[in-house]
């Protein structure tokens, strides 16, 4: 992928820390009053509507390493942890803060390894990886519970699989362009050998069958 897409996916990925706490908020199925606003993401299972930038944000990570590179990977977890503290409601700063630098490291630990071994099994182990810690650790830190894991680890992997896809065809889609992979360049033609001159230049020999 070429490096506009990479600093866009970097854009994006900035952009899901106030996304997530928004939807939180506002978007739903059932907001519970003084409470988050929760979507169904199983049979029996909702989670809170921020889950789905989330689970994109572990995906758009992996992108901006895709295209951009390990440095300006780790400059957005750093961004990103900053911003997480920033539009975190007060009691959960620190649960938010950590939470988002614990699991996107996590993902970049587990994508780094994966990646030779292909795209598509690389995002979808590193967003499972990243969406158990984001989930574990801020339940932890924020309620001192795990009962709801469940639906936070379910809610962010459905995204991580939507956005993961996306990723992939879009590499596939920049391959066959000749975004990634330069065309391969044939060698000029040899010149034919030049037996005779005149004023006008030079007479080539061709050659022709004989039967």
């Amino acid at each position: 992928m070429n490096r506009p897409i990479g600093f866009a996916a970097l854009a994006a990925f900035a952009t899901t820390i106030p996304a997530a706490n928004w939807l939180i908020g506002n978007v739903g199925t059932t907001c519970v009053p003084h409470g988050p606003c929760l979507i169904p993401v199983a049979p029996g299972l909702a989670a809170p509507s921020g889950v789905l930038m989330i689970g994109a944000a572990l995906v758009l990570r992996d992108m901006v390493q895709e295209c951009l590179g390990r440095r300006w990977t780790i400059t957005a977890i750093a961004v990103g942890t900053l911003l997480a503290g920033l539009f975190a409601p007060g009691p959960l700063v620190l649960a938010s803060a950590m939470a988002f630098m614990l699991s996107e490291m996590a993902d970049l630990a587990v994508y780094t390894p994966l990646r030779r071994r292909g795209l598509a099994l690389a995002v979808t182990l590193s967003g499972l990886a990243g969406s158990v810690i984001d989930s574990a650790v801020f339940l932890c830190l924020a309620f001192g519970s795990l009962d709801f894991i469940g639906g936070q680890v379910v809610g962010k992997l459905w995204m991580t699989l939507a956005a993961g896809a996306v990723l992939v065809a879009l590499r596939r889609q920049t391959t066959s362009e000749g975004l990634v992979r330069c065309p391969r360049q044939e060698p000029p033609a040899s010149p034919l050998p030049c037996t005779s001159r005149s004023a006008t230049g030079c007479w080539p020999t061709i050659r022709t069958g004989m039967r």
